[in-house]
């Protein structure tokens, strides 16, 4: 390296430095619990657009992922909670059913911690899918070792749920709420609703969320949409996911299955987003497509969705321009670039939408990874994303970083994530599924170099 080149590198790292003196602070990193991969297609991270995760006042809450020995795929996992306090993680409860994906958590005003589970009903040994049971095991958080009670949604008729559910869980802290939606086929999802406190409850309203239809399709179809943001708020209901289908286009599948020899391949191309003024009325209104790469066969990843108090919904997620397996024969003249995209959305029109970070084929080469929202109990509204790839001056990159973004949409201070080993892959303690604002930056997931083990860390905010 020239000596110009090494004073710059070494003056970056003295400016980051300087401003990590006034950023995040990491307080705890360390491993939770390590797991056998299922083989079932799922894992502990499956359910990215939902949670595993929920702080409850100085306590954090945790649902793993076990795999059973001796037992088959699909259906060859189960959940536990874990819990961590002063004295630090302790598995708490473990379940006793069969499932195939990870259980998202929620967490209500009552110290209630809710787990949304999907037991199999196919009997014991018996490989392959099947019916499933979805069902809500609510614990107290101050004595988790026992399961309260396990009440099922009610749901609009009996939909044949399996075990790829594809599910959201959250809630609404604010007003004891939760709703549930879960994947039937590749034509809509059903949804309940339930209000629940320390007395009881009960399911308010149950219905379909019908997918957008893809009538540019060479064969018009039903755009299934899976891994969304869902977030319950005042009542309102606000969800933003992502495409996925078997592969629309003609000559691209046919292609792609010369290179695989798999008849299948499904595309995640387009973002779309819906909302219901009122999801106990059950109405939704028209969707809306954020973002599509649907001319270059690019990537859409979701990153997170915050429905904030004055009625703006803040949305953050990834774009990969194409896909360069194709591009030689369809589209030679296209670039790759990555980017992490945000948009402000209010009564489902977009009010602003911006590129936070890109990186292009033959420029900026530090590429944006998984993003999720990070809120303040000051209001203040951050972005946790991972970065990869290389500096300016050449040197390999791979970190977390946090950015505030001001009131207006635009970014604000940055600052790296001093984390030992930076999280790839990540669930945070997230309002959508009941925790509160926090100075606290709570994080479960999968670390760099840290294999099949999941991890977490606590990163203060002052």
């Amino acid at each position: 390296m020239s000596t110009p080149r090494l004073a710059a590198a070494v003056l970056a790292d003295f400016f980051l430095a300087g401003l990590l003196a006034a950023g995040p602070v990491v307080e705890v990193e360390e491993d939770v619990y390590s797991f056998t991969p299922a083989n079932n297609g799922a894992g502990p991270m499956w359910c990215s657009g939902s949670t595993t995760l929920v702080r409850d006042g100085p306590l954090v809450f945790a649902t793993g992922l076990e795999t059973l020995t001796n037992t088959p795929p699909l259906n060859n996992c189960r959940w536990v909670l874990w819990r961590r306090d002063d004295a630090g993680w302790t598995k708490v409860y473990t379940d006793n059913g069969r499932t195939r994906e990870p259980s998202p958590l929620a967490r209500l005003s009552g110290r209630w911690v809710l787990v949304s589970a999907n037991p199999t009903l196919t009997p014991v040994g018996q490989a392959g899918g099947g019916p499933a049971r979805p069902e809500v095991v609510f614990f107290a958080a101050a004595s988790p070792t026992q399961a309260v009670q396990t009440i099922a949604p009610q749901w609009a008729g009996a939909p044949g749920f399996t075990e790829h559910s594809y599910r959201s869980f959250v809630a609404d802290a604010a007003t004891d709420e939760i709703a549930w939606f879960q994947n039937i086929d590749y034509t809509h999802a059903e949804w309940a609703l339930g209000r629940f406190g320390a007395g009881g409850g009960e399911w308010r309203g149950a219905g379909q969320l019908k997918w957008p239809w893809g009538a540019d399709y060479a064969r018009p179809q039903p755009i299934r949409i899976c891994y969304p943001n869902v977030a319950l708020a005042r009542g309102q209901l606000h969800f933003v996911g992502v495409s996925d289908i078997l592969e629309p286009n003609p000559e691209w599948r046919a292609f792609k299955k010369q290179l695989t020899g798999q008849e299948w391949d499904y595309e995640f191309r387009r973002l779309f987003y819906v909302w219901s003024k009122d999801l106990a009325a059950g109405r939704f209104e028209p969707w809306l497509e954020l973002a599509s790469r649907e001319q270059t066969c690019g990537w859409i990843t979701p990153g997170d969705l915050y429905a904030a108090p004055d009625g703006m919904v803040h949305i953050v997620w990834t774009e990969r321009a194409i896909d360069e397996r194709l591009r030689e024969k369809f589209f030679p003249a296209a670039k790759q670039r990555h980017e992490l995209n945000y948009a402000r959305v209010r009564d489902g029109k977009v009010i602003s939408r911006r590129t936070l970070l890109a990186a292009e084929e033959g420029g900026a080469r530090e590429v944006p990874g998984l993003a999720r929202f990070h809120i303040s109990p000051d209001g203040r509204l951050f972005v946790f994303h991972y970065l990869s790839g290389t500096r300016a001056e050449g040197r390999p990159v791979a970190e977390n970083r946090l950015v505030e973004l001001r009131a207006d949409g635009t970014p604000g201070e940055a600052w790296r994530v001093p984390l030992k080993q930076p999280f790839t892959s990540f669930f945070t303690a997230t309002p959508r599924a009941g925790s509160a604002p926090s100075h606290y930056l709570d994080l479960l997931g999968h670390r760099a170099g840290a294999g099949q083990t999941i991890s977490y860390a606590r990163v203060a905010i002052r």
